[in-house]
Parts: C-alpha cells; sequence; structure tokens
C-alpha cells in the first residue's frame, strides 16, 4: 500500500514538473507562407491570379486572414482571423478554414467564431487545427456563415 502510495505521488510529481516546463517555455510559432488572396479583397497584382472575387456585402467580405503559422511546439496549424462586421445589424461569425499543404491536400481544419459583433466592430479570433502538420502550410478560408443576433 505504501509503494502505491510512493508511485501515485511520484507519478503527480512528474506530471506537475512536465506541465510548469512547458507553461515557461512558451512556444514560438513559425511563420509560414500564405499563398491565399487576402479574404474580402478582389484579386489584383497581390493576390494570385487563381484567387476567387469576393462580392461585397457576402459574409467572405467581412473576413480576412491575417497569419498562417504552425506552433513550433504543438506543430498544430492556426490562422489568425481579423472579422468586421460591415452588415446592417448585430451579427454573430462562424468561419471556417481549412489547411492544406503546397500540393493543395487537405492536412485539417478549424474554426474561429465570434458572437454578436455590432455594426462596423471588429473581431480578431484564432483557428486553431489539431493535426500535426509536418511542413509547409497554407490557410483558406472555406466558408462564413453570418447569423443576425439581438
Amino acid at each position: 500500500m505504501t509503494l502505491s502510495v510512493l508511485g501515485g505521488l511520484v507519478l503527480l510529481g512528474g506530471c506537475g514538473a512536465l506541465v510548469a516546463v512547458t507553461v515557461s517555455h512558451a512556444p514560438k510559432p513559425r511563420t509560414l507562407p500564405t499563398t491565399e488572396a487576402p479574404q474580402g479583397k478582389a484579386p489584383g497584382k497581390d493576390a494570385p491570379s487563381g484567387a476567387p472575387a469576393v462580392e461585397e456585402g457576402s459574409p467572405e467580405a467581412d473576413v480576412k486572414l491575417t497569419r498562417c503559422v504552425v506552433d513550433s511546439l504543438t506543430t498544430w496549424p492556426v490562422a489568425d482571423v481579423e472579422i468586421v462586421n460591415r452588415g446592417d445589424s448585430k451579427a454573430t461569425y462562424v468561419v471556417n478554414v481549412e489547411f492544406v499543404d503546397g500540393s493543395g491536400t487537405r492536412l485539417g481544419e478549424g474554426l474561429a467564431a465570434t458572437n454578436s459583433l455590432a455594426v462596423g466592430q471588429k473581431a480578431k479570433e484564432k483557428a486553431q487545427g489539431l493535426v500535426n502538420v509536418p511542413g509547409k502550410v497554407t490557410c483558406k478560408v472555406s466558408k462564413v456563415t453570418r447569423y443576425p443576433t439581438n
């Protein structure tokens, strides 16, 4: 019985040390290139020629990807998303982001959401992937849903 209790304490101490080391070493994201056109802007000289145009007034026009990185500690992709409510009423947004490799293969997806965003208000959210990405990744907004809220 004593050995079981002692073993449990050693295990808990090891887990505590692991958490302390992980927390004290903040992850340093490695920035990877994004090749998708900034969301909310029509393709121009800064956008790839194959990027689709975004219709003004559509929910997609309210969303822009501002960063696409792979966390160096977890190797999970993350996209920073900026949402500006350009509609005529308060709205809730759900943004689906795909993480793809250089050949266009979908590696995973993430969601960013904000609730009850006032007209003209801006929100900065993160879409977190939960898949290990060994190399370069591109972030791409695949769908934006805008719901009117009170």
